[in-house]
């Protein structure tokens, strides 16, 4: 019989592959399988499968079927196959390995490289291997007949990944000289997880700001941090991922990046962008106004709802995308449009081409909008003169706590996710209070996602 194996259910180019890598991993293995057509069948077969994955689980279930290995019961297999009979780490195991669970399969056997970040899956019993030999000796094979003298060396990057989004160590405040309305907004923000945009000279500080605000964030929690770890396996190869992020992460693409980059994309089902690897933490735009206007505008969605839903021909795929979004811009184009504006080479309209690029629905949803200027003289001769950055944290902290406790009963966790509807109903101000407010909107002054935003903004400030 021809010696051949077929895939059944949608497979891309790489799992097409698998047939190679899996016939010459069973032979090197002492496991060779049979000569005779093999076909694996993928379902459900309207979804489309994609990655080397699957290597492990189409190898046991083809052993399993010729008797080579006893039954394997109720265990998820999850690793790529090498020619020589290594078990490879693949990505994306742990949002696999928590899939799984959550559908009653609690035994998972990975790549040994994986092992360590799928045990982060409470309830998981994961056992780790390096060789397909192994593997099979365990559930069962002939001993006599596996090579399991070959116990390969460990490659280069399978157990050290490099550095991932975890690794980002934000800088000090006690850096920044001056700005105090600036660090007062970077608080404000902090506490109560509102989205910032500030504009400003070159050199006054933007850049330094943002960098800053993930150090003023508190821990994520148990939940929150298995989300952010399970984005950051999609994108990377997980057994750099050996414990849960616990710190926000910080995402800072460059301005001529993308829509697939920041928003997800890519052949096939779509893959997690920049917004969804700041998920709990703090996206940066700078330059914003240089970015497309349509990347821009694709950001809506996420700060409304705190997901991504993209949808392409291959299927549609949602992260969830909870951000703080941090936009830094210049005056104008040259940058000198401040005070005077003397040396300011920018015709009006030039200035307010490239500020119109924020549009104004996107800037409705920035709660903060400040206007820095320039750093004098007096506040830069002054270093370490200003609060570092524990000692803004633990402020920050203490009014996350009371957040909570107020809005728990909403189902809420932060002043930026009230909706309107609880602004103006439960937590509703007096009349006294808001009659600025309510004379900006007769006039046109203030849109209603203005109104409500202005009153967000008052609960965390207070």
């Amino acid at each position: 019989m021809p010696n051949h194996h077929i895939e059944k259910g949608l497979p891309d180019a790489s799992l097409n592959e698998a047939k190679e890598r899996i016939r010459s991993a069973a032979q090197n293995s002492g496991i060779p399988l049979s000569r005779r057509k093999i076909t694996a069948n993928l379902i459900p077969a309207s979804l489309p499968k994609r990655g080397s994955g699957f290597d492990l689980a189409i190898a046991m279930a083809a052993l399993l079927a010729a008797n080579d290995v006893r039954t394997t019961g109720r265990t998820v297999f999850i690793a790529e196959l090498g020619l020589d009979g290594r078990l490879r780490p693949v990505r994306g195991v742990l949002p696999a390995v928590m899939a799984a669970v959550r559908a009653g399969y609690t035994d998972v056997v990975v790549a040994q490289a994986n092992a360590a970040e799928a045990e982060l899956v409470p309830g998981a019993r994961v056992q780790g291997y390096a060789t397909l030999a192994r593997l099979a000796f365990d559930f069962g094979a002939d001993p006599q007949e596996l090579a399991l003298g070959f116990e390969p060396v460990p490659e280069p990057g399978e157990s050290d990944g490099g550095a991932d989004a975890s690794s980002f160590t934000p800088p000090d405040m006690c850096d920044v000289s001056g700005q105090g309305d600036a660090r007062r907004a970077l608080e404000v923000a902090a506490a109560g997880a509102h989205h910032l945009l500030l504009t400003g000279p070159p050199g006054a500080g933007k850049t330094m700001l943002a960098e800053r605000l993930p150090g003023l964030l508190p821990d994520l929690g148990d939940a929150e941090a298995m989300a952010v770890t399970a984005i950051h396996s999609l994108c990377a190869l997980t057994s750099a991922s050996l414990q849960l992020v616990r710190r926000p992460p910080y995402e800072n693409p460059h301005h001529t990046a993308t829509s697939a980059a920041i928003i997800g994309g890519g052949s096939g089902l779509p893959r997690p962008g920049a917004a969804s690897r700041a998920h709990r933490g703090v996206l940066f735009l700078d330059e914003a106004p240089e970015y497309e206007r349509r990347v821009l505008d694709a950001l809506r969605q996420p700060l409304e709802s705190g997901e991504l839903v993209l949808h392409r021909s291959a299927g549609t795929a949602a992260y969830p995308a909870r951000f703080q979004l941090v936009l830094a811009a210049n005056p104008c184009p040259c940058g000198k449009a401040t005070g005077k504006g003397i040396d300011c080479i920018c015709t009006p309209t030039m200035r307010r081409r490239y500020l119109a690029r924020l549009s104004g629905p996107l800037l409705d949803r920035v709660d903060i909008q400040l206007q820095l200027e320039r750093v004098s003289l007096a506040d830069f001769g002054q270093p370490g003169a200003e609060e570092d950055t524990a000692t803004i944290a633990a402020r920050v902290q203490v009014a996350r706590e009371c957040q909570l406790a107020r809005l728990l009963p909403f189902g809420m966790e932060t002043n930026a996710q009230v909706p309107g509807r609880v602004l103006r109903g439960a937590l509703r101000l007096g009349a006294p209070t808001t009659r600025i407010l309510d004379h900006a909107m007769e006039r046109g002054v203030l849109t209603a996602r203005g109104y409500d935003r202005v009153l967000r903004l008052r609960c965390t400030r207070n």
